[in-house]
């Protein structure tokens, strides 16, 4: 393999001596996409490690953060933003209670629900670790240049928001 080749080129060379007949771009693009994700994957689960968190708790966590002061949502509402199941988001808000890092109070204006809000503590947590996650995400972003860093974000983006047709 040389330096300019990766893992994937081998397999795309192996498929191509043994199957001429298909298009294999497609799996280029996304075995290296998969390496990738693994990659991010990694090295952002050790930053939430250190914060003592999981990536589910950090999701709420930052919710809550970037929602502005108060710092307060509805279950629901979290649910919502973080796309998942309101007995999922019940387990995170429990696990996150018992830590101190949010806390819940009866909502005034339904006093059938609550609201979860960051406590201090919460707040402190989110923010380190938002601080790192960051620098963590912008030391693996320096592989690219910014030219290319831009190029991948658009591509990645439209492939997200266009609609595919099926046939």
């Amino acid at each position: 393999m040389s330096s300019e080749q990766d893992a994937i080129d081998v397999i795309l060379e192996q498929w191509r001596r043994e199957r001429p007949d298909l298009d294999l771009s497609a799996m280029g693009v996304f075995g290296r996409l998969a390496q990738v994700s693994r990659l991010v994957e990694s090295a952002v689960e050790q930053v939430f490690r250190r914060h003592g968190m999981r990536p589910g708790e950090f999701d709420v966590l930052a919710a809550l953060r970037r929602s502005g002061p108060p710092y307060t949502l509805i279950p629901s509402e979290l649910s919502d933003v973080l796309m998942m199941s309101r007995a999922g988001m019940t387990n995170r808000i429990d696990r996150l209670e018992a830590a101190g890092l949010v806390e819940r109070s009866l909502d005034p204006a339904d006093r059938r629900s609550f609201r979860v809000a960051l406590t201090e503590e919460g707040r402190q947590v989110i923010d380190a670790t938002l601080t790192e996650h960051a620098a963590n995400l912008a030391a693996l972003a320096a592989r690219l240049t910014p030219q290319e860093a831009a190029t991948l974000d658009a591509v990645l983006r439209g492939m997200l928001t266009r609609e595919t047709t099926r046939g």
